[in-house]
């Protein structure tokens, strides 16, 4: 059914960027519809694989309106006559799940790197059963450097010792740093030793969603069986409850009935619990009843060995100015630092090009930002912004709390992100002499090693500074 195919076609490039219709759709040759069995051939493995992983769900979803009826797809590609069955897409009959054993295996996998639940509809007495675990995600596949290694190390120990090691454990972090494939590796070491273990994991947003229908439609006891009956559960970005005074009020109590029954919990958010705007004081104490651990960006170390890593499970050679060059420049998240490197990859294999430093910086033009030196007064405009001051107020003799604090921050800020000397730093901030400064600089540096806010905000801020610095490449 040819004409199945060149409808799909024109959804998708209704629906999809023009870069992404050209490069990801358009090469794809159609074979055969049969049985709601679409075939259809790819240029190569790597194309197969970047389809799978991004845009899987896209195509799927477009079949699924033109045919109208759920799709599974087998790839060929043109590299090899293998072929790999897929798995039907949500809202294929439980009969056909379970004939083809979609539920049996002890390492699940899936087509989308992004399919967790995305369907409110589910039942809530199926959700565990329907609950998607990447199999990419994995303790093995994950990059250990100094700034995760603590998290990695709890979260390994929660996977080992469900309850008993931490419960909850809460993991934070800025985006893109391995949050989420942490709690992916957690469910995927469970199912590999228990394929029956009854996992849900979830984002907080779809949490809410599910929690709003089942209230529509009467389900709410069926709703809270389903999440208080698991062994465990796994929130991410839980910052996303701040403002849901019912949701928070059923998490609550979802948390109580899983401690008091010793399973195990763990969260993700962007930020550490005290942090959280509007979050209920009784669900950030029960939060702190476990671990908390934090995950900084990784220093160019590990990102060049992010990069070795992602290329080594891609089957594919970078040299290794590439891979320097992209860590060097893509400074503070992961999931940007390896679509660069695919991106990258895609281009050279699409134009038929070897890859080289120079096509990587033709590539990514426009994309990548190189850093510019820091200047002091770029500091005082940050710091002055975050703490809603004026830079007059910040380099004014007085003592109060809410300007000093501000003007201590900036200080440390400056020592540790300029070549200025303290008493060149005094000289910006009201003529203060480097005494004023150094001690300014011992206090935080002190409170960075004592206090998470303090790390947080210091983190935040500089994040703030290298973006507003940046020039484009």
């Amino acid at each position: 059914m040819d004409n199945l195919w060149e409808k799909t076609l024109s959804l998708l490039k209704k629906e999809t960027a023009d870069h992404v219709f050209s490069i990801w759709f358009e090469p794809i040759t159609f074979i055969s519809f049969e049985n709601s069995v679409l075939l259809i051939s790819v240029p190569n493995k790597f194309f197969e694989n970047w389809l799978k992983e991004k845009y899987f769900s896209t195509l799927s979803s477009a079949l699924l309106k033109t045919a109208g009826t759920p799709v599974s797809i087998q790839f060929q590609t043109k590299e090899t006559t293998s072929i790999k069955q897929k798995a039907p897409l949500h809202g294929a009959s439980q009969k056909n799940s379970s004939s083809s054993g979609a539920h049996t295996s002890p390492e699940p996998e899936i087509d989308n790197i992004n399919t967790i639940i995305k369907n409110s509809r589910l039942l809530p007495e199926n959700l565990y059963k329907n609950t998607v675990i990447n199999s990419k995600y994995s303790f093995e596949n994950f990059v250990v450097g100094p700034g995760n290694r603590f998290a990695h190390a709890a979260a390994l120990s929660v996977s080992e010792n469900l309850a008993k090691s931490y419960n909850p454990l809460f993991i934070h972090g800025g985006v893109g740093l391995g949050k989420t494939h942490l709690l992916h590796s957690i469910s995927h070491h469970l199912l590999k030793k228990n394929s029956s273990a009854k996992i849900i994991y979830i984002s907080s947003e779809e949490f809410t969603n599910q929690l709003i229908q089942a209230i529509k439609t009467k389900t709410t006891t069926k709703f809270r069986n389903m999440y208080r009956h698991v062994d465990i559960l796994l929130i991410d970005d839980i910052q996303f409850l701040a403002g849901k005074e019912a949701t928070q009020e059923e998490f609550f109590h979802t948390f109580n009935s899983l401690h008091d029954s010793h399973k195990q919990i763990v969260i993700s958010s962007d930020r550490s619990p005290k942090e959280i705007p509007t979050l209920e004081e009784r669900l950030v104490s029960r939060f702190a009843w476990g671990l908390i651990a934090d995950v900084q960006p990784p220093e160019v170390e590990t990102r060049i060995a992010i990069l070795e890593k992602k290329a080594e499970n891609e089957d594919i050679s970078i040299p290794k100015d590439v891979l320097v060059f992209l860590a060097e420049k893509i400074t503070t998240n992961i999931r940007e630092l390896e679509g660069a490197l695919i991106r990258v990859v895609a281009y050279s294999k699409l134009i038929g090009t070897p890859l080289s430093l120079s096509l990587a910086k033709q590539t990514l033009q426009g994309m990548i930002a190189e850093e510019k030196k820091i200047r002091i007064k770029d500091i005082i405009e940050t710091v002055t912004d975050y703490f809603d001051i004026t830079s007059d107020s910040i380099q004014a003799k007085t003592r109060a709390r809410a300007i000093a604090y501000p003007r201590q921050i900036a200080m440390y800020l400056c020592r540790n992100l300029t070549d200025h000397s303290f008493p060149d730093i005094g000289g910006f901030f009201g003529g203060r002499d480097h005494t004023t400064v150094l001690h300014a600089y011992e206090k935080i540096n002190k409170a960075v090693g004592e206090n998470d806010k303090t790390k947080d905000l210091i983190q935040t801020l500089t994040i703030k500074i290298k973006g507003n610095t940046a020039v484009p490449f």
